[in-house]
């Protein structure tokens, strides 16, 4: 494979910002929102099976 051939040959400076700048928006508003929302509820699922098996925080029954 030679190196010229994963990029675009003939895209002109204002195309290839303008390409740049909708992968930029589709990560931006698409794909990290849904990120950061599976990973904090990942945490809080975490959390919640560990206190199921490991019992709530707190002083223990006196």
């Amino acid at each position: 494979m030679s190196a010229e051939q994963g990029t675009v040959k003939n895209a002109s400076p204002r195309e290839g910002r303008r390409a740049e700048f909708a992968v930029f928006l589709i990560l931006a508003v698409l794909i990290w929102p849904f990120v950061a929302v599976a990973f904090v509820g990942g945490y809080g699922f975490l959390v919640w099976m560990w206190q199921i098996i490991v019992g709530p925080p707190g002083p223990p029954p006196g």
